[in-house]
């Protein structure tokens, strides 16, 4: 068998790398850079998170799961918030406290709170109602809607950027 010149070799990896790389980034992972503050304490501007694409084609949504989705608003936009309500669920914001289904919602993840109010709103099927962790300065559900299920692209898992943050984002 003849050696292939090194030229075809090298042509050949980076192709078969290019592959790979758009098959990694289009179907299973992305990393997303955080800009603003609507995420904080949770996250930082300049963070940058690793999102997975898959997870959602075998468990469904979850309450309290950061996502990444195309905002409904101007779907060139991709927005990072967390996921406080369900389809069938009914949302409502008193003085900053959130009631789901008319229970008070325990949430165990950072945040900054805020004293809003947002009337009883049943959340559509097929949609989300989602907020920024830093409640007072979050452009998110209590503004523009529900997000459909159709945007979300994935879940963001994991911090990796900047060093000193590595780390699981919580749910």
């Amino acid at each position: 068998m003849k050696k292939k010149p090194f030229w075809r070799e090298t042509l050949e990896s980076l192709v078969i790398a290019l592959v790979l790389a758009f098959f990694v980034r289009t179907f299973l992972f992305q990393i997303f850079y955080i800009p603003s503050g609507s995420m904080e304490p949770t996250l930082m501007p300049g963070d940058r998170v690793l999102v997975s694409k898959i997870d959602y084609h075998f468990v469904p949504i979850q309450r309290f799961d950061v996502i990444v989705f195309r905002y409904p608003v101007d779907p060139s936009k991709d927005f990072i918030k967390r996921v406080i309500g369900l389809p069938g669920d009914v949302v409502e914001e008193k003085d900053g406290v959130f009631y789901i289904n008319g229970k008070k919602l325990v949430e165990n993840h950072p945040m900054y709170k805020d004293n809003f109010n947002y009337p009883p709103t049943k959340v559509p099927e097929n949609y989300y109602f989602v907020l920024g962790d830093n409640r007072g300065n979050s452009d998110d559900s209590r503004f523009w809607g529900f997000v459909p299920k159709q945007n979300i692209i994935g879940k963001a898992w994991l911090i990796i950027w900047p060093p000193g943050r590595i780390g699981l984002i919580p749910q």
